[in-house]
């Protein structure tokens, strides 16, 4: 039975409309247009995301630069180290070649002189050794 106006004892006429609803049914299609942006719209929208997209460049580069300075850091103390680590062993060196320089000048016939202050010793030997032509003039000190 069909509900019409809150009563449910009416009849439907099912004669009449049996035969029309056969013939013609009427259809109807809701067809949604979508309405274009306005130009004004469109750029807005365009320009606001080249906005993004250029602070978002902006702060990828400005990262960049801050990772290859943390970098160049990191390698500039890791060199400091290596070249401290040399510099030590190189002091450690000085002071052994210092503590063999009397031995060394005794070997060579060099004496300690008692004056305070520079003295040069030429050597009277005129060609002893081609290794030894620098050392021609030699300098003391005290």
């Amino acid at each position: 039975m069909a509900y019409t106006r809150g009563n449910l004892a009416v009849k439907e006429k099912a004669q009449e409309r049996g035969y029309q609803s056969q013939r013609y049914r009427e259809t109807t299609k809701v067809v949604t247009r979508r309405s274009a942006l306005p130009v004004r719209e469109k750029l807005l929208y365009m320009f606001t995301v080249v906005f993004c997209v250029a602070v978002m460049g902006g702060l990828l580069w400005q990262n960049a630069n801050l990772y290859s300075i943390k970098r160049e850091m990191y390698n500039l103390n890791s060199d400091m180290q290596t070249l401290n680590a040399e510099m030590n062993e190189l002091m450690i060196q000085k002071e052994k070649l210092e503590e063999q320089i009397p031995q060394e000048a005794a070997k060579l016939g060099y004496t300690e002189s008692n004056e305070e202050g520079f003295h040069v010793q030429i050597s009277t030997e005129s060609g002893s050794k081609a290794g030894d032509s620098g050392d021609a003039a030699r300098v003391a000190r005290k």
